[in-house]
């Protein structure tokens, strides 16, 4: 213990002095605050901008209608199919297939 005795305590401190500052927050006078907060309540009232709704372009629109197409169709075909057909089907494709289990050799020997 007699080697911890002479440590000295407290933080390091970085060369040179200069300090980490925090910048202070500004109040706002509340006057200002209830301006702007009446502000905001009143202006969508008062807006003349349209609104746009859409984002999409039409590719966009008809790109997301085929997808979603496509999706429905592969569900459907999917729950046509019982699980142990499914299972029938690859052990078929499996049966066809050339040594599907071998790992093929690469290189000489």
């Amino acid at each position: 213990m007699a080697d911890y005795e002479s440590v000295g305590g407290g933080a390091l401190k970085f060369r040179g002095g200069g300090g980490v500052t925090k910048k202070k927050k500004k109040k706002m006078d509340p006057s200002k605050v209830k301006a702007a907060m009446d502000d905001r309540e009143g202006s969508p009232a008062t807006s003349s901008k349209p609104v746009r709704v859409l984002e999409k372009t039409p590719a966009q629109l008809k790109f997301e209608e085929v997808q979603r197409k496509r999706q429905e169709e592969k569900v459907l075909k999917s729950a046509m199919k019982s699980h142990k057909e499914k299972v029938a089907e690859l052990n078929k494709k499996l049966e066809e297939m050339t040594e599907h289990y071998d790992i093929p050799k690469v290189g000489p020997g």
